[in-house]
């Protein structure tokens, strides 16, 4: 496989689409240029100024699928064109309030039901604190016996929240990811995950526990998944990602004194990640896999370990996935080849995903290498189309 083929990289790409990722992606690599603009773009929101002129035509449109269900339905059209499905990401941002919970979790049941029957649709996704008020996952996470009578209500109440998606998820016969969240809160998300998954998973995974292999703790804990799922008879969904808080959660761990809980550099992240591949998929009979990454040499060896256990590249218990507006070379390619891809769409309207969209931006600006290859691969691709006119 060759991940630097830009041609199938970019094939559902017009040219104008590669141009306007061009000078997204070089506005990306410019840190101060990021931060002027996330100051601009808070400023307009807290005054109520119109943003979504400016944010529509450039960061909205690399990396958001449309403002609801039924607009995104154009974008998992075209990507299924060329053999990838998409997982439907309700990627608004909003507060722990009441209201803020309730939007987030009839969005999610409405994502369940949208998905229902639709080939194209892999799963649908939830994150796990919007679906609960104030800071109850934290404390509970630190010691739950710290919980006042409200807390402990609200904690039920995120519970049952939880199992509801899951129920409807497995009535409709959906699959459902739930998502990573900061160290101080991941603890008692683990706990209600294994709940889901012992009640939800006994014929196959419907429910995805999300491992972030950034956490110096994750493959101990992917083992431990391995023997609970023994006990009670289930089979772990597992999605791995390398993890989105590094900075935020080093700073925290400084901040409340714990362990830095995040592996002290790149390589020893990447070993992690690819043991844990390894891991699942020497026991592939016991799990399914949901590999997020935008690592070359991960999506190469996931590839390489299907093959040699002897797989179909279709086998549907093992998905390969990158985020919508980035990595295409990897996710084009990965799917004319046989394998199953899924890109995740992120939806809501401009407003209420600009949280999401910055911080996409601070990532990318962040992530120096993943910038510039996206740049060096449009580029490559630009000049290729115009060499191919002057022909």
């Amino acid at each position: 496989m060759d991940f630097n083929d830009t041609k199938t990289a970019f094939s559902m790409k017009s040219m104008t689409d590669l141009r306007n990722a061009q000078m997204l992606f070089t506005a990306i690599q410019n840190p101060g240029l990021v931060k002027v603009i996330k100051h601009l773009t808070n400023l307009a929101l807290k005054i109520n100024l119109p943003v979504a002129w400016i944010v529509k035509p450039t960061l909205y449109r690399q990396f958001v699928g449309g403002e609801s269900l039924e607009q995104c339905a154009k974008t998992v059209d075209m990507l299924k064109e060329y053999n990838i499905k998409s997982v439907l990401d309700y990627s608004a941002e909003g507060g722990s309030a009441i209201e803020d919970v309730s939007r987030a979790f009839n969005e999610t049941m409405r994502s369940i039901e949208y998905a229902k029957g639709k080939e194209n649709i892999a799963y649908t996704v939830f994150k796990p604190t919007a679906m609960v008020i104030g800071s109850v996952l934290t404390k509970a996470s630190k010691d739950i016996s710290t919980l006042n009578e409200v807390e402990r209500a609200e904690l039920e109440n995120f519970k049952s929240r939880v199992t509801q998606l899951c129920q409807r998820a497995y009535d409709n016969d959906v699959r459902i990811l739930i998502d990573a969240e900061h160290y101080a809160t991941q603890g008692i998300i683990d706990s209600v995950a294994e709940m889901v998954m012992r009640k939800f998973n006994n014929k196959r995974a419907i429910v995805f526990q999300t491992l972030q292999m950034y956490r110096k703790d994750r493959l101990e804990y992917l083992k431990y998944l391995y023997e609970d799922a023994k006990e009670y008879n289930y089979i772990p969904g597992i999605k791995f990602v390398r993890g989105a808080y590094m900075d935020e959660e080093r700073a925290l761990a400084a901040q409340l004194g714990y362990p830095d809980p995040i592996h002290p550099d790149k390589y020893s992240t990447d070993k992690c990640y690819d043991s844990g591949l390894k891991f699942v998929m020497e026991r592939i009979e016991s799990f399914e896999l949901f590999s997020g990454t935008h690592n070359y040499q991960s999506n190469m060896l996931l590839a390489d370990l299907i093959d040699a256990k002897g797989l179909r590249r279709d086998d549907q218990r093992v998905f390969f996935s990158q985020l919508y507006g980035m990595s295409d070379n990897i996710s084009f390619t990965l799917a004319s080849e046989g394998f199953n891809v899924c890109k995740y769409v992120p939806y809501a309207p401009v407003k209420e995903v600009l949280p999401y969209l910055l911080r996409r931006a601070e990532e990318n600006t962040s992530m120096a290498g993943q910038t510039g290859r996206e740049l060096e691969l449009i580029r490559a691709e630009i000049a290729r189309r115009g060499d191919r006119a002057h022909l």
